[in-house]
């Protein structure tokens, strides 16, 4: 097992990949985390005996502690708490007082602060798999960060991602996915749940009955659908439209289906069918899942400073002026991090003009000559 972490202005995208190809997929944005693992010294704010919980003022945000994650501080009263769900649709982050005594030592008082960042992306998977040989990070800054925490498996390189890794995550941006045998998987994200729709397309050809074939395609297409749910990292409840068969034929696959999803290390349920076969899925919803990642002007921002420094790099009698949504624009200045890392890696700051005439996302990288 090998983790590849690709650096770029803002953002790294971090793979665990295997013999077949990739395992985890992540990414870390040092500028704007999700969160997850830091450490706070927290206030509890509201009490709330309806929700077996309270909420609690952090340094910039409010949170919810669980009664059972050891909130039982009184209103008003000073806690340590960590982060263990990032804020989702408009709630806080889940928050956990269980804390290690070293944790404890740092909580002292005062007003809410952030005591301590929680791991990236790339300790994170680091950590998850125990068999990993070597981390290939592609920045040097980066490397220098991590090398205290993964010494001699970290190696500095010049490309983390090859082109098939590339491919391969590139692909993930998409709403939908190939499955074995012709079938195909469409994902669609809704704020209640996440649906998906198998259909069977070539995959329902075959020589046996029309039933048997079903059968065969969907048992073939179910360790891919479940390997993509986890590369996705779709969380909460997920709802399945096997394709081409019966209420009763589907529930019978539920054997197959619970296999396919048991190396998942979040543990997803298969809590079992609807009574119109539809299979239903409980996966923790920890990190943000991917297609909310890639949405809105901050993620538009920081593929267009992906996409200027490497044309920086090949071309470097050439600076870049970005045009971009105003939308886009002020999210990238807004990130602490995105516009000083490019201006760091090509030694040259990043000009960027507002266009209200182009699309929320939209950019368009213009070409000045540089000195």
């Amino acid at each position: 097992m090998r983790i590849l972490a690709a650096a770029s202005p803002g953002e790294v995208r971090v793979a665990a990949v295997g013999a077949q190809g990739l395992v985890d997929y992540a990414i870390w944005r040092p500028g704007a985390p999700d969160g997850v693992g830091d450490l706070h010294r927290g206030r509890i704010t509201a009490r709330m005996p309806a929700l077996a919980g309270a909420f609690v003022a952090l340094a910039d945000a409010d949170g919810f502690l669980p009664d059972s994650e050891g909130g039982t501080v009184p209103e008003g009263g000073v806690l340590g708490v960590r982060v263990t769900r990032a804020a989702q649709g408009g709630k806080g982050p889940r928050l956990s007082a269980r804390l290690e005594p070293a944790e404890q030592a740092l909580v002292g008082s005062g007003p809410p602060a952030l005591l301590r960042r929680g791991p990236g992306a790339v300790e994170r998977l680091a950590a998850l798999h125990a068999d990993v040989e070597e981390v290939l990070v592609d920045d040097a800054a980066l490397a220098a960060l991590l090398r205290p925490v993964l010494g001699t498996r970290l190696k500095l390189v010049r490309a983390a991602f090859d082109e098939a890794v590339e491919t391969e995550v590139a692909a993930l941006a998409e709403p939908g996915a190939a499955l074995p045998g012709g079938a195909a998987m469409s994902v669609y994200p809704t704020p209640a749940l996440t649906a998906i729709d198998v259909d069977l397309g070539a995959g329902a050809a075959g020589r046996r009955g029309k039933g048997a074939s079903h059968d065969a395609a969907n048992r073939a297409a179910l360790p891919e659908l479940a390997r993509q749910i986890r590369l996705r990292n779709l969380g909460g409840p997920i709802v399945v439209d096997l394709a081409g068969l019966s209420p009763r034929r589907r529930a019978a696959l539920a054997p197959v289906l619970a296999a396919a999803l048991a190396d998942d290390p979040l543990r997803p349920r298969l809590l079992g069918f609807t009574a119109l076969g539809l299979a239903e899925i409980l996966r923790p919803r920890v990190h943000p899942p991917l297609h909310e990642l890639l949405a809105g002007p901050h993620a538009a921002g920081l593929a267009a400073l992906r996409r200027a420094a490497a044309e920086m790099a090949a071309a470097p009698a050439y600076a870049l002026a970005l045009r971009a949504a105003p939308a886009l624009v002020t999210a990238l200045r807004a990130d602490p991090e995105a516009l000083a890392a490019l201006a760091g890696r090509t030694g040259r700051t990043m000009v960027m003009h507002e266009d209200p005439a182009l699309a929320p996302r939209g950019w368009v990288l213009e070409e000045t000559r540089h000195g």
